[in-house]
């Protein structure tokens, strides 16, 4: 290991895109003895205010880049995933989580305020006693172009001219990603019918009615199945908010923007005739409603140009009926810099068509399986939602994945890297 670093330290790295995966990605880099610049267009560095899973595939990410304390002080663990039926919120399903995720799976089911995970990751990358090169992190720059004029030294140019030459270039820009559009690759975007309205609701509110009450009561991390549309909810923060993803048809304007702004009235009307204990959850909404077309990607294993690569949404973007697009993107980052990690600047390509061969396949079955899962979750009551109730009662996983394959083991090569980092302790 110590080899490798030595070997890399010279060379450099871009990320274009300082969200989840990209700061992953910086920090597993910068560990590795790399170079890295984060290119981000936002003037300031942040995430929505929102809520994000992190199951155990993810969370061994996470842990094996030294971040347990930093999480630990930041994370709400649920206790159990818990499945309701639309109109009584009858229980169809429950899966253990908690100390079940560690004891099985040798790491943890968290949730985090994603502001609050951000945080950490940007910390980390920017903490001068960290091990490897400090990561340079530049907002306000939004990057519009690539020159591959020299083959072995990409530049990302921004809107206002500037250029940044590397070694590597690395598109971890979102969904409508901009280095996947200056590569010239195929448009591979979706729309699913369907929009998520995101919501945060505080705690004390949930405590102090009855009808609510229970939600404090025990950390779970709860779905609601119902015909054309869904309701995941789980707390962040230890309690202090509530975090809702509403899962119903887009509306036209929606669908054309890709995102507007909703009312709690929106939101608590868009589940009419169903337990009156969603009413009165929804009804507790405060701040920002915000409402998001539901796009994907088709499956696509053409990640990489040369010395530029893709990671996370910009190549794998998934509806979140598997709770899994950050977390994919996280295994994206953990080996893509072992890859690079492993070699010198002229090993470069070849270390990008491994983490290629490594990851497309994995990530585009969890892919199909959260396309496939959209219609699963939408059953009109009758024969095959009957059905879907008693497969969940002895639940496995959904589609074709079950939690056993895609929450099992590490995306890494390196054994002891596994043995010494991915170990957790009761």
């Amino acid at each position: 290991m110590e080899d490798s670093v030595t070997a890399t330290q010279s060379y450099s790295v871009t990320i274009v895109g300082g969200g989840l995966g990209g700061l992953t990605a910086a920090l597993a880099l910068r560990q590795r003895g790399l170079s890295v610049t984060v290119l981000e267009q936002a003037a300031e560095l942040g995430e929505v205010g929102a809520g994000i899973q992190t199951a155990p595939n993810a969370s061994r990410v996470l842990l094996g880049l030294g971040l347990r304390p930093q999480l630990e002080a930041i994370h709400t663990e649920p206790l159990d995933q818990v499945r309701r039926r639309w109109q009584d919120g009858s229980v169809i399903g429950l899966t253990a989580l908690g100390d079940f995720c560690k004891r099985h799976y040798n790491a943890p089911y968290w949730h985090y305020h994603r502001a609050d995970l951000h945080k950490v990751l940007l910390d980390s990358c920017l903490d001068p006693t960290g091990a490897g090169p400090v990561v340079e992190v530049r907002t306000g720059t939004r990057v519009v172009s690539i020159d591959q004029t020299d083959p072995a030294r990409p530049a990302a140019v921004t809107q206002t001219g500037e250029r940044f030459e590397t070694d590597v270039l690395v598109g971890a820009d979102g969904i409508r990603s901009r280095i996947r559009d200056a590569l010239g690759m195929p448009d591979t975007l979706l729309f699913s019918g369907e929009m998520a309205y995101r919501a945060l609701i505080p705690g004390d509110k949930i405590a102090a009615d009855p009808a609510t009450r229970w939600l404090v009561d025990r950390f779970q991390s709860t779905i609601w199945y119902g015909p054309d549309r869904h309701l995941v909810h789980y707390m962040i923060r230890g309690g202090e908010l509530l975090n809702v993803v509403a899962i119903v048809p887009a509306s036209r304007e929606v669908e054309e923007n890709w995102t507007a702004t909703a009312t709690v009235d929106e939101l608590a009307g868009a589940f009419p005739g169903w337990d009156d204990r969603v009413v009165s959850m929804l009804e507790k909404a405060e701040g920002e409603i915000s409402a998001w077309a539901m796009y994907h990607r088709r499956r696509d294993p053409v990640w990489v140009d040369g010395q530029v690569a893709l990671l996370g949404d910009a190549c794998h973007a998934m509806l979140p009926y598997q709770a899994q697009g950050a977390s994919q993107a996280m295994e994206d980052a953990a080996v893509l810099a072992e890859e690079l990690g492993a070699v010198t600047v002229d090993g470069v390509r070849e270390a990008l068509m491994r983490y290629v061969s490594r990851r497309a396949k994995h990530a585009g079955m969890v892919q199909e399986a959260a396309w496939r899962n959209m219609a699963f979750y939408h059953l009109p009551d009758g024969p095959e939602q009957r059905e879907r109730d008693e497969k969940l009662k002895r639940f496995n996983g959904e589609s074709d994945v079950s939690y056993e394959w895609l929450w099992n083991g590490t995306p890494l090569n390196d054994p002891d890297e596994e043995t010494f980092h991915y170990q957790f302790h009761s």
